[in-house]
């Protein structure tokens, strides 16, 4: 009888350490409480213009006219934030362009509480919910004076 007591505590005794290790190992802070692709709204002064999202390497990730609201992600790779750029025009109006670079999110400093080293080296930064992007982007167009230019980007 005494023999499977013991057993019984012991079983529960690895249960209970099995679920702790699993739980510190495949969690951190920022991928728990955050996300890993942001809501962007892009908007012109003046409203209505063109615009062309492009990622780092140049390829476009969207073309439409302002009012914009779509997803990026905040991560580039491991350890890499993600950068865009904005391209905008608009007949009258010069060309313009606005960089858009992800940041480090700020729950990704949770890590030192909850999610530590495991967290801090690999989930974050794995899932890429260790970078964050700025909202709403705001994208000014300056009046031509008089004559029409071209609309292409520079």
């Amino acid at each position: 009888m005494e023999r499977s007591i013991n057993g019984s505590r012991y079983m529960k005794l690895l249960v209970k350490a099995t679920a702790i290790v699993t739980v510190i190992t495949f969690t951190g802070c920022a991928s728990i409480l955050s996300k890993t692709d942001w809501p962007i709204s892009v908007q012109s002064n003046p409203t209505g213009a063109k615009c062309i999202i492009a990622n780092e390497a140049g390829e476009d990730l969207y073309s439409g006219k302002t009012p914009i609201t779509l997803y990026l992600s905040g991560s580039q790779g491991y350890f890499e934030c993600a950068k865009y750029t904005i391209y905008c025009w608009k007949e009258g109006y010069f060309p313009a362009k606005v960089d858009l670079s992800s940041s480090l999110n700020g729950w990704y400093w949770g890590n030192i509480l909850i999610g530590g080293l495991v967290g801090m080296l690999m989930v974050d930064p794995v899932t890429g919910a260790m970078w964050k992007l700025k909202d709403p982007q705001v994208v000014n167009l300056a009046k031509i004076a008089g004559e029409n230019l071209s609309h292409e980007r520079e």
